[in-house]
């Protein structure tokens, strides 16, 4: 039997915890610290001594306890099992840990990730003797009324099919086809698992041409997002982030939604869940958590683990995209992920940069933003899947000058800034319509007029420019009063105040304004 290879602590400063014996260890291995057995990461190497974030609370744990290395690094299961799903940020079912520990989580909790007891119906779709390489599709689960889960050939491997055939009522540890490669005979399961710092491999990168329609008019008609498109929403506490994502949720054109609650009141998260199963599909006329994957990561659980989140949230929606879905990922918050950056980097003592964030944050943001758009999947056919990735940003203060808000802004191409005087004056979305952009739009615009009406630019250029008068004319108004106005003045005010009272103002908790359709907008603004 292979003996256990075993480090030592000999420093402990909360979440970070610096072990030595670890010159065999690699960056990024999972370890298990004290004989509790916390759940770590390693994160930096210095001859024999290795810096470990600590996913758990690491309370009562001293110099001199064991740190057990697993060889491994920090990663996801993918399989049957993941939509209607709810995990914490290292991908521990919640309801799992519910059952069997009640509502606090035990510290070195080990749970399988995906259940095992859950039985699942495989349809195979290849035959003996095809050859396939990784991304292929050899058969297909259905997991809910929604969503047909593919299983594919993990990414590496490629071979000829030995052996498979349908199996009814099996696990998803069962094996359902047996692969013949160069190495042997490899046997597949219907789980897989993926490193969650490494992206999963594509063919290429293509240029994204749909729109993703969310239902709401100040974002579909004058900063529209593309499928496979990135934004981002920043706004100051108060502002509305959170509804405006939880009605994207709700409303996007996406296959998949993966909502990442990173950092965040847990009253936020409770909302998502009591929520989402009752609200129908305007599509499917399904509940929306027959297609949704939950992360919660909230402000009360360790600081280390808002990092993983991230990373375990796009790595599960690369999965659905590889099965050739189009899939939304919600981030929320953007600026929680960074605050425990800056953290573990002042632990590390790394020399800090603007306002104390680590000098690699806009590279760490870029890596989770740039898994986002729209692929052709690896795999023998073709087939096209799609990330969008949309994060919410919490400047202190709302002042986007701030180093998160701007290492997002070099990044994505769409920017719905939240204003805090229009949440204040309640109106709902706060979009400020004078701050946002969308670089997206002009390529979008031609194809609303091709599909919906030919004068949907213009319709919308026509009312940008009277938003934008209004807010001069307001200036003038301000000044020296109304009266001071022409007519042709003050018929602008009044239809800039219909276009924001009556079409940019939505209510998200009315049962028929929540959602609004390109056709309806058009008829709406027209």
């Amino acid at each position: 039997m292979k003996k256990e290879k075993i480090g030592t602590v000999v420093k402990v400063s909360g979440p970070l915890i610096v072990a030595s014996g670890m010159e065999s260890a690699q960056v990024y291995d999972v370890v298990r610290v004290s004989e509790k057995r916390l759940i770590g990461e390693i994160i930096e190497l210095r001859n024999d001594l290795a810096s470990i974030q600590v996913y758990e609370e690491t309370a009562g744990i001293g110099p001199g306890e064991p740190v057990y290395f697993t060889d491994l690094p920090l990663s996801v299961e993918l399989g049957p099992g993941l939509i209607e799903g709810i995990f914490d940020g290292i991908q521990r079912p919640l309801n799992k840990i519910y059952d069997k520990a009640g509502s606090r989580i035990p510290l070195g909790i080990d749970l399988p990730k995906l259940s095992r007891e859950k039985k699942w119906n495989f349809k195979a779709s290849v035959k003996l003797g095809d050859k396939v390489i990784g991304g292929d599709i050899i058969g297909e689960v259905i997991e809910t009324n929604v969503v047909n889960h593919k299983i594919m050939v993990p990414p590496l491997l490629h071979g000829t099919i030995k052996k498979i055939s349908d199996f009814n009522d099996i696990t998803i540890d069962q094996v359902v086809c047996i692969l013949s490669t160069d190495n042997g005979d490899i046997d597949l399961t219907l789980v897989q698992s993926w490193p969650v710092r490494i992206k999963t491999p594509h063919k290429t990168k293509i240029a994204r041409k749909d729109s993703m329609v969310t239902g709401q008019r100040v974002i579909d008609t004058l900063f529209p997002i593309a499928s496979g498109g990135i934004a981002a929403i920043p706004g100051p506490f108060g502002s509305g982030k959170t509804v405006v994502q939880h009605q994207l949720a709700k409303w996007a054109d996406a296959d998949i939604i993966v909502y990442v609650g990173c950092g965040e009141r847990g009253n936020e998260m409770t909302d998502v869940l009591m929520e989402f199963p009752k609200l129908h599909d305007p599509k499917t006329g399904e509940s929306l958590m027959k297609r949704t994957v939950l992360i919660a990561n909230t402000s009360n659980m360790p600081v280390a683990a808002r990092e993983a989140s991230i990373y375990t949230g796009i790595t599960i929606a690369e999965y659905f995209r590889d099965m050739g879905y189009k899939v939304a990922i919600m981030a929320d918050s953007t600026s929680r992920w960074a605050e425990a950056l800056r953290e573990m980097s002042s632990r590390l003592e790394e020399m800090p940069g603007e306002e104390g964030y680590p000098a690699y944050l806009s590279s760490r943001i870029a890596s989770f933003y740039e898994r986002a758009g729209l692929v052709n999947c690896c795999g023998s056919d073709e087939r096209q899947g799609a990330i969008t990735a949309i994060g919410a940003v919490s400047p202190p203060g709302g002042d986007t000058s701030e180093p998160v808000s701007q290492a997002t802004l070099r990044i994505v191409k769409v920017f719905w800034g939240l204003s805090a005087s229009l949440a204040y004056s309640r109106h709902f979305p706060a979009i400020d319509w004078l701050k946002s952009y969308s670089l997206y739009a002009d390529d979008l615009f031609s194809s609303f007029n091709k599909n919906i009406n030919r004068n949907w630019q213009n319709q919308v250029l026509e009312t940008q420019s009277i938003l934008n008068e209004e807010a001069d004319l307001q200036e003038i108004v301000r000044l020296v009063g109304i009266d001071s106005l022409g007519a042709s003045d003050r018929l602008k005010l009044k239809v800039s105040q219909l276009i924001r009272e009556d079409f940019l103002h939505q209510n998200a908790f009315d049962e028929v304004d929540t959602y609004t359709s390109l056709d309806k907008q058009y008829l709406m603004l027209n």
